[in-house]
């Protein structure tokens, strides 16, 4: 090797990290890294390479939600305490909870609330005093998840309750990236390997295994090779094999400018020595570079102080940049809660909430509360506590979150509230991509345009219908948002109509055949898009809402009414074709809408949403929407209107 000429020099810290980025820029080491298939038992801790999608609903059948009898909810219509019912033989059956119900049966009553009945010429018996309504203590079909649903998105770390919706969901596999292979190199003839009883001027080496330890807890796959004496041409040729089999190396010690420190020295000959010395304390002597084939390097000093605070500054970044994370810190963080929340007075509560920062204030959404449903937890952004003895929280109520997220997520969280359409999980994709979440909850468009107008939510996916002049939109901003500025984005256009069994064994064609005694139809919640069309068709044709069985049966999504049909709940239902389509079910177009998101002025001229403009225009995201069945793009991210 030649004789040293490189020498100690601090520059700037902002100066150190761009010369490093630079160069990695230019290496081609400043992408994220590629992806793998890992089993689910592996995959805790890893980070989804690709967005994940339900293959299967969950539950996939119905399924008692507790122990009792299955039975038809009609048998039981009038039974009280003067006239009660008794069920016998075929018309009841037992079930324990996560049973799946009998073809025949809607309804599941509790063991605790019936009467075991004998008679001398039939089998053991019921006897009911209460009537039982359609469906009850039923986990429906989907009721989790539905098949085709967007369950993780790319660039999520996984957690143990994301591990059991993918598996619930039909995987048994996720593509993740792959850890970033790092070498972690310590030099120095006086070190010895722990456990070693040290001579006087010997040195316990334990900065790799911190290292490799912080290095495990950011994702990366580390390994600690032997030390390596204090002779530059056995730390080149080291630093020359880890070139060859690693993604990064870590070279521990030698890297400040006394007589035996050849970090640089050994960088300088393999490739380029991008800084030597960085004006931090504790830490200066940092040796950043770029060795072999564009493999990056980082000489790291040699105290153990020093040693980690270069590993949290320049290594973290790194390994999180190429996983496609971002930076860590604090869990806990103040909230405003969006709506009241109930809660029994005996017991401790953990109310799982989605939260971002609207304006300046932070809110928290609270999300479903159902034990069963696996995937409020996936989307939780934290938990709020609620102590035994107090019945719930009003909204606006101060609560203090206990974050999932870190609180740099929640800063660059959308939110959306409003309604339900297929394409808000291509834009969740497209933002995920550029450091940007989207936690969105579907309300319905009357829903969304309230919560903008207590400045609960940045967006509100909107599609409702003005009867009196069959204009989209405009004229229920003019009333709900008479004071809120708003920039009203044009998405798309998109099918609504009747959603049918495949092959519509019943033969619907049109909202008339609705009144018949053979359909059974599932509808909208009050106040979405969908129902107010719906209403607005039916009231057209002068058909009697009471007239139509279901018609008070809701569901809050479109993919949870196709869900429902899917299931033989239902015969049709209102919603969107692409909705059919993701379950595999027949469609009766009916109307072709817009699909518009409404913006206060406030946030859509922000920072943070500068994503989400971006996308609204992509190429990607035109091309993503083109494959949705019954979809046409509606002047996306176009000003439609500016009202307020």
């Amino acid at each position: 090797m030649a004789t040293r000429t490189v020498y100690l020099k601090d520059v700037p810290f902002d100066e150190a990290w761009e010369r490093f980025r630079a160069a990695l820029k230019r290496a081609n080491r400043w992408d994220l890294i590629e992806g793998e298939s890992v089993a689910l038992g592996e995959a805790l801790g890893r980070v989804t390479a690709e967005p994940v999608w339900a293959k299967i609903s969950s539950p996939h059948y119905h399924a008692a939600a507790m122990d009792g009898y299955a039975l038809r909810a009609s048998d039981t219509n009038g039974a009280n305490d003067r006239a009660p019912v008794q069920l016998m033989d075929e018309r009841i059956e037992p079930v324990d909870t996560g049973d799946a119900l009998p073809d025949w049966a809607d309804a599941v009553v509790p063991i605790e609330v019936v009467e075991v009945v004998e008679d001398l010429d039939k089998s053991p018996g019921i006897l009911l005093r209460a009537a039982v309504h359609p469906w009850s203590n039923v986990r429906p079909m989907g009721e989790d998840m539905v098949a085709t649903e967007m369950i993780l998105p790319a660039g999520h770390q996984l957690r143990p309750v994301d591990l059991g919706a993918a598996a619930g969901s039909g995987h048994e596999s996720l593509v993740v990236r792959k850890k970033p292979r790092v070498a972690v190199i310590p030099t120095g003839s006086e070190l010895v390997p722990p456990g070693t009883l040290p001579r006087p001027g010997e040195i316990i080496e334990y900065n790799s295994l911190v290292l490799a330890a912080q290095l495990e807890d950011w994702g990366a796959a580390p390994s600690r090779l032997p030390i390596v004496r204090d002779d530059p041409d056995a730390i080149q040729s080291a630093v020359d094999e880890a070139a060859r089999r690693f993604d990064l190396i870590l070279l521990n010690a030698g890297s400040s400018a006394g007589s035996e420190d050849h970090s640089a020295e050994v960088v300088s000959s393999l490739g380029e020595l991008l800084v030597h010395g960085v004006a931090i304390r504790p830490g200066h002597p940092v040796i950043l570079g770029i060795v072999g084939d564009g493999v990056p390097i980082v000489g790291v000093p040699g105290y153990p102080v020093s040693a980690a605070l270069t590993g949290e500054i320049f290594v973290q970044p790194l390994i999180r940049r190429w996983l496609g994370l971002t930076e860590s810190g604090e869990r806990q963080i103040e909230a405003v809660l969006t709506r009241k929340v109930h809660s029994s007075l005996g017991d401790d509560e953990y109310l799982r909430v989605s939260v971002g920062k609207v304006g300046e204030r932070t809110v928290a959404a609270p999300l479903s509360r159902g034990a069963g449903v696996i995937t409020s937890l996936v989307r939780a952004d934290g938990i709020v506590r609620i102590p035994a003895g107090i019945q719930g929280h009003a909204a606006g109520t101060p609560v203090l979150v206990h974050l999932y997220r870190t609180p740099e997520e929640i800063e660059r969280t959308i939110l959306a509230i409003g309604s339900h359409d297929l394409t808000l999980d291509l834009i969740a994709q497209h933002l995920a991509l550029r450091g940007t979440r989207l936690s969105s909850a579907s309300v319905g468009s009357l829903g969304g345009l309230v919560a903008l107008g207590r400045r609960e939510a940045h967006i509100a996916g909107s599609h409702l219908l003005d009867p009196e002049t069959g204009e989209y939109n405009l004229p229920y901003i003019r009333k709900h948002l008479a004071t809120t500025p708003v920039m009203v984005v044009g998405l798309v256009r998109r099918w609504q109509g009747l959603i049918v069994s495949p092959g519509n064994p019943k033969g619907i064609q049109e909202l008339a055949d609705l009144a018949r005694d053979d359909v059974v139809y599932v509808n909208r919640q009050r106040g979405a898009g969908t129902r107010v069309l719906f209403d607005f068709q039916i009231s057209q044709l002068g058909l009697d809402p009471d007239a139509i069985q279901g018609y008070g049966r809701e569901e809050f999504t479109h993919l949870a009414v196709a869900a429902a049909i899917a299931a033989g709940r239902a015969d049709c239902g209102m919603g969107i074709q692409a909705a059919a389509v993701a379950l595999g079910l027949d469609f009766v177009p009916l109307v072709s809408e817009r699909y518009d998101l409404v913006i206060p002025k406030e946030h859509y001229e922000s920072e943070l949403l500068a994503p989400l403009r971006e996308t609204l225009v992509s190429e990607a995201f035109a091309s993503e929407v083109s494959e949705l069945a019954g979809y046409d793009l509606e002047r996306p991210g176009e000003v439609l209107a500016e009202l307020g």
